[in-house]
Order: structure tokens, then C-alpha cells, then sequence
């Protein structure tokens, strides 16, 4: 098997690979989201109960961003990758064989920590393409983990309305499996970054986060925003049951909205270093507000949410193009811990908004979400406002 040098070409095939592989594994986040009504209603349990699902799978997408991802410098990021995809296979069976809530909360998380994959294929994609391709490579996989994530509340709606909510994990463990033999196929050996122990890997991602405070505020309020976004997918299945009398295929079909959103603002980037981080901010925040308020007044039609989700999508990639590519560039040698710190940071704020649109959501129903949502996003515009002169 070949081993790939840094700045010397990934092979074409390689790179398809890896895009269509980071879609394929992030989606394991996502497909529980238009599935929840029917998880609720099956196993008897509360919304809220139902809803922590989607928070425990994203606070375990966030362990692992934390601990497993910096590993890829010190380990073959090859073998991590076997076992990560080895795990969430044994994972989505046990959630879709499982009979109790407490299976599933049990399973999610670890689903969710060996579910980082994309973000070994982002390091791997920069350090080891051509000077001249880097930017455009990286852009492929950032391509399929964004069709993923959006796609995969397609697919499970319709296979959740069709077959069943448990189908669609058991499915996703059959294609965990098609992943691993391809992966064990293609995926060469890859030199190691890093010179030491696993500790002062850790140690030296610590010592990023605590002298870079640029890093902290961008991951924050870019986190902020996730949040925001996420609230509305994690109650959407309920309002759309509840309200609406739909089922998870609708919620599969909203998701083709989100997909639009990111089209839309898919060429953004190229403008961040024109405008710079601290105006994407500030534009990103106001439009992810202006969605939550189209949500509270039309939320109860088809054309509201629709627009909602649309508005939601291009805000936050305003919010997480500018500032996770300024993050990086506050110290380029250490892109990959650095990316550490921005991705765990951001998905904490993903887990705080799916948490706390719960929460809405009982205490005052889709106007509950709504408010929930404007404050996260609110706070994101107020943390731009007040560090304006430090960008």
C-alpha cells in the first residue's frame, strides 16, 4: 500500500472517496432528528426524553472531536479511522435493535463519538495535497459532509415513514460496513505529526486554547449560531406532527430546504477575506434572527418554515465560514488542534440549543423554540458587537 507525503497529491479516486465517506458518517448525527415523534409514540416515552437522543449524540460527536481527533497526530489516522467506522456500525444496530430508551441514550453517544471521521479527512486533505490544490480539496470533503448532514434528515424521514425508525439505523449500520471495506481498500498509511506522548498532545492543545483568545471568541459565537440552528431540528418533528398533522417524510422534504440554504451561501467563503470575520459575523447573526422571527410569526404554514430553514442555513454559514477559516489562521502549524478546539466548541453549542429547544418546546410549544432560538443566535450578534475592535 502506498503512503501518502505531505504537499505531494492525493490521488483523485482517494479524494472521492473521502468526500462521500465524510457525508456518509456525519449523517449518523442526524438521522435521528425527523425520527423522534416516532421514537416518542413507540416506546412510550416524553418529548423531552425523545429529544435528549439528539443532545446525547452531539455531546458524544463532541467528546470525540476532543479526544480522539488530536490523536490523528500521534496515531495512524488510518487504523483510528477502521476502528471509529468498526464502532458506529456495532452502535446503530444496538440503537435500532434496542427496546428501551436507555439503550439508545447509551448507544448515541458513543454513535456520535466514533462518528468524526470527516474531520480526519480535513487535516488529511490539506497537509498532504498539492500547494495548489489544498484549498480545493478540502472544499470537496467540506462539500460532502454538508450534503450529509443535510441529507440525512431527507433519508430519514422517508425511511423513518416507510419502514420504520429502527429501520433507518440498521440501514446506517449496513453502510458503515460498506464504508469500513472500502476504506480498507483505499485509505493508504499516512506519516504522524506529532513527536511525544498522547498527554502532551493534549497538554499543547490546552496551551492553544488558553493563549489564543481570538480562537475562544470565534469558536463561541460561531457555536452560538449552531445552537440557534439546531433548536429547529429538534423540535421540527414535533411541531409538524402536533401542529400540522405531518409526518417524518415532511420533515425529510423541509430538509431539501436546507439544502438550498447551503447552495445559496456555498460561495460565501471567498468573500470572508474581503469583509473579514467581524461583518460575517454580524450579517450571519442578523439573518439567523430575521429566520427565528419569519418561524415565531409564520411558523404555522409550509411557506414560513420554509423560509425559517433557508434563512437559518446562510446565516450560519456566514457565522462558521469566517470564523473557523480566522481561527486557523491564528496558527496555521497547528490547523488540525486548532480545528480541535473550534469543532468541540461548536458542537457543545450544537448539544446547548438541541437541549434547550427541549426545553422550549415543553414550557411554551413552537413559540418556546422560537425564542430559544433567537436568544442563541442574539447572543452570537452581542459577542460581534462588543469584540468589534479586536477584529
Amino acid at each position: 500500500m502506498i503512503e501518502l507525503k505531505e504537499n505531494s497529491g492525493i490521488p483523485s479516486s482517494m479524494m472521492i472517496m473521502m468526500a462521500i465517506m465524510a457525508g456518509l458518517t456525519v449523517a449518523n448525527l442526524y438521522y435521528n432528528q425527523p425520527l423522534l415523534a416516532k421514537i416518542h409514540f413507540d416506546l412510550g416515552i416524553n418529548e423531552v426524553q425523545a429529544n435528549l437522543i439528539t443532545v446525547i449524540t452531539q455531546i458524544g460527536y463532541a467528546l470525540g472531536l476532543c479526544f480522539l481527533i488530536p490523536s490523528g497526530d500521534l496515531y495512524s489516522r488510518r487504523k483510528l479511522i477502521i476502528v471509529s467506522m468498526t464502532m458506529a456500525a456495532l452502535m446503530a444496530v444496538v440503537i435500532g435493535l434496542a427496546t428501551n430508551i436507555y439503550m439508545i441514550w447509551g448507544a448515541s453517544i458513543f454513535l456520535g463519538t466514533f462518528s468524526v471521521i470527516p474531520q480526519f479527512f480535513l487535516p488529511i486533505a490539506t497537509q498532504f495535497s498539492k500547494p495548489e490544490n489544498k484549498s480545493r480539496n478540502m472544499g470537496y470533503v467540506l462539500s460532502g459532509l454538508l450534503i450529509g448532514i443535510l441529507g440525512a434528515r431527507v433519508i430519514g424521514g422517508f425511511i423513518g415513514e416507510w419502514l420504520g425508525w429502527r429501520a433507518m439505523f440498521l440501514i446506517a449500520a449496513a453502510v458503515m460496513v460498506i464504508c469500513l471495506f472500502i476504506t480498507l481498500q483505499m485509505m493508504p498509511d499516512m506519516r504522524r505529526n506529532f513527536q511525544g506522548t498522547y498527554a502532551s498532545l493534549m497538554k499543547s492543545v490546552l496551551q492553544i486554547f488558553v493563549e489564543k483568545p481570538n480562537i475562544r471568541v470565534n469558536s463561541i459565537r460561531a457555536a452560538l449560531g449552531f445552537g440557534s440552528l439546531l433548536a429547529v431540528w429538534a423540535c421540527l418533528a414535533f411541531h409538524l406532527a402536533k401542529d400540522f398533522g405531518a409526518g417524518s417524510d415532511r420533515v425529510g422534504m423541509l430538509g431539501l430546504c436546507g439544502v438550498a440554504g447551503a447552495i445559496i451561501a456555498s460561495g460565501l467563503g471567498k468573500y470572508v477575506p474581503r469583509f473579514g470575520v467581524h461583518r460575517f459575523s454580524l450579517v450571519g447573526a442578523m439573518i439567523m434572527i430575521l429566520g427565528w422571527l419569519v418561524a415565531l410569526f409564520l411558523g404555522n404554514n409550509y411557506f414560513g418554515l420554509i423560509l425559517c430553514i433557508i434563512l437559518l442555513d446562510i446565516g450560519l454559514q456566514c457565522l462558521q465560514l469566517s470564523n473557523q477559516s480566522a481561527s486557523i489562521s491564528e496558527n496555521p502549524s497547528a490547523s488540525n488542534r486548532v480545528n480541535t478546539i473550534f469543532m468541540t466548541i461548536y458542537f457543545i453549542g450544537g448539544s446547548l440549543g438541541t437541549f434547550l429547544a427541549g426545553w422550549g418546546w415543553k414550557t411554551a410549544g413552537w413559540k418556546g423554540v422560537c425564542i430559544v432560538g433567537i436568544v442563541m443566535a442574539s447572543m452570537s450578534l452581542a459577542i460581534t458587537l462588543k469584540t468589534r475592535k479586536a477584529f
